[in-house]
């Protein structure tokens, strides 16, 4: 009997650290978010997504003309680049009518997101392609005709793995670009997919922008692409993937919290009030931090942080550099 088919990848102490750390995060996130995003917030984080995923494949728009052609409005830009917006912002609205695992589903949703911008969308290529980083060849594609095999292979282990979601998410992202089962629009199918098997985990995850920091760091996910194809082991392709979940987390949970305050500064609410309910979701920030967010000066927060102390409703707990607010209601 032949060994069960395994992505290949080791899993580490280091990956279950961040596996650790990016739960705790998205904890924080429904908190602060009070377990549902705002739809202002879904549809802003769902506008990055979608910018920043087409910006990895060359599309120039801007947040605010992939904004506009979201919203129905004239936007001067090539057509092709208008299309993949739209094709784009259909995929990751219809994402919830989907199973990670049904290879039916992936061929729709291939044919959404490449609707009109080639002749075979939603069907799996027939020639051979690879990933390209410019003109420069990093991996060439398994011939087409093992594709009904390693699709199959990939999608079994999909459904049956114990992986954590985590690790099964980013495992599925390399295996699929590595096999590359499409002539085109392969790198943003992997990140819709991730998306996906993500938000069937913690549908939260569906609307973060882990793709605004895999823009910002392309070179790098490319690097570590072709360096788990030479060692034929994505583990660090995994905590890479892992790492930019955790910092678009952090920078949800602050955009959550910035948001929440922003309300109740705008409805005067007092400054201890506001400081009280940020130190209970970031009991690690500073008193210039703190004071950033609400929108008070330093010397304000200040005092009403001695008044909260001596009211015996916060307290700082460990050494000045590394300690954290305690609060007390």
């Amino acid at each position: 009997m032949s060994k069960a088919y395994q992505p290949p990848f080791t899993l580490t102490h280091g990956l279950t650290k961040q596996v650790a750390e990016i739960a705790e995060l998205i904890g924080q996130w429904k908190a602060v978010s009070q377990n549902s995003l705002v739809p202002k917030l879904r549809r802003s984080n769902r506008i990055k997504t979608i910018q920043a995923s087409l910006a990895v494949e060359q599309n120039t728009l801007t947040i605010e003309q992939v904004t506009a052609v979201i919203e129905g409005k004239t936007v001067l830009g090539q057509p092709r680049e208008i299309q993949e917006v739209k094709n784009a912002f259909s995929a990751y609205e219809a994402m919830a009518d989907w199973q990670p695992d049904q290879l039916e589903h992936l061929l729709t949703a291939h044919g959404i997101l490449m609707q009109s911008l080639m002749n075979d969308a939603g069907l799996l290529r027939c020639g051979g392609t690879g990933i390209y980083q410019g003109k420069q060849l990093i991996h060439m594609a398994p011939p087409a005709k093992q594709l009904p095999r390693l699709m199959e292979n990939l999608l079994n282990w999909l459904a049956n793995t114990e992986a954590h979601p985590l690790i099964a998410s980013a495992a599925f992202h390399y295996e699929f670009e590595f096999i590359h089962p499409f002539s085109d629009g392969n790198g943003r199918m992997g990140r819709l997919w991730q998306t996906l098997i993500l938000s069937q985990w913690q549908p939260v995850l569906a609307y973060l922008p882990v793709e605004t920091v895999i823009k910002q760091q392309q070179n790098e996910y490319y690097r570590l692409l072709g360096e788990a194809d030479k060692q034929a082991d994505c583990t660090d392709f995994i905590g890479f993937l892992l790492k930019a979940m955790q910092s678009s987390l952090q920078d949800a949970v602050n955009a959550q919290i910035e948001t929440r305050v922003e309300t109740r500064v705008e409805t005067r609410v007092e400054t201890p009030a506001a400081m009280i309910e940020l130190l209970q979701q970031r009991p690690e920030l500073t008193l210039a931090e703190l004071a950033n967010i609400i929108g008070r000066s330093t010397s304000t927060v200040e005092r009403a942080a001695a008044k909260l102390k001596q009211q015996g409703k916060l307290a700082y707990i460990g050494p000045k550099k590394g300690g954290y607010w305690k609060v007390s209601l």
